[in-house]
């Protein structure tokens, strides 16, 4: 994952400092380096950007004049020789805080922050839906609606409640635009949407009305990844 950065600082030799320390990190691209509010303005409207390293003290507008008056930033990294506008910072909704002389070791541990915060936001703003190419149309999938996706060798067939869809891909393929969270592979030929999992016995695995196979190999996961947990038995006292 790349993350795009600018730098905003009226001072040369700061802007150079952090430049130095992108260039050194490898998930970390500038796109852009300007030295007040105006140029930062004009940046962002020029381009997208994951994260501003941004000066307090500018000439014209401030930093902080800046973050109150502007709506819908990307992250915001405050680098500052002044550390009594750090509680201010924060109450904008700033990600860090940086005070100068920043050491590469600081700096670095705050970006890996940053990158552990954009995944997940990622992760947790992915798509709820699919998009299949049934006949010569492409349609739109709710991952809720899928019970399970059957193989047929080149082919496969996404079983919902109501219909059967038949796709020209393999297991494989769909499989990895799947939600690991939200579906298992239960056997060669099967995924299915654990949401819809209502028994198992033995071997066999219901979803909906359908009685599917399990692998041997993936029944153990099944039980620990998703029934353990949940799982409701009768204590010794009960008996």
């Amino acid at each position: 994952m790349e993350i795009k950065c600018i730098i905003t600082d009226d001072e040369p030799l700061a802007r150079k400092g952090i430049k130095g320390y992108i260039e050194k990190t490898d998930f970390l691209c500038l796109t852009g380096e300007c030295e007040n509010a105006i140029e930062l303005n004009n940046l962002l409207k020029k381009d997208t950007v994951d994260v501003i390293f941004l000066d307090v003290e500018m000439p014209g507008l401030t930093g902080m004049e800046f973050l109150a008056s502007v709506e819908n930033l990307p992250k915001i990294i405050i680098v500052s020789a002044y550390e009594q506008y750090a509680l201010k910072g924060y109450e904008l909704n700033v990600f860090d805080y940086l005070l100068k002389p920043v050491s590469y070791q600081r700096f670095l541990k705050s970006v890996n922050k940053l990158h552990a915060a954009i995944e997940k936001e990622e992760k947790n703003n992915k798509a709820d839906y699919i998009f299949i190419k049934v006949n010569k149309k492409t349609k739109k999938m709710m991952l809720k609606d899928i019970l399970f996706i059957e193989s047929m060798e080149n082919y496969v067939q996404v079983h919902t409640a109501v219909s059967k869809e038949m796709v020209y891909c393999t297991l494989k393929m769909i499989w990895e635009s799947l939600p690991p969270e939200k579906f298992i592979q239960i056997h060669r030929c099967y995924i299915v949407n654990v949401e819809h999992i209502q028994a198992i016995e033995g071997s066999r695995l219901e979803v909906g009305s359908h009685v599917l196979p399990i692998s041997r190999s993936i029944k153990d996961s099944i039980y620990s990844k998703f029934i353990t947990g949940n799982f409701i038995t009768r204590s010794k006292n009960d008996q």
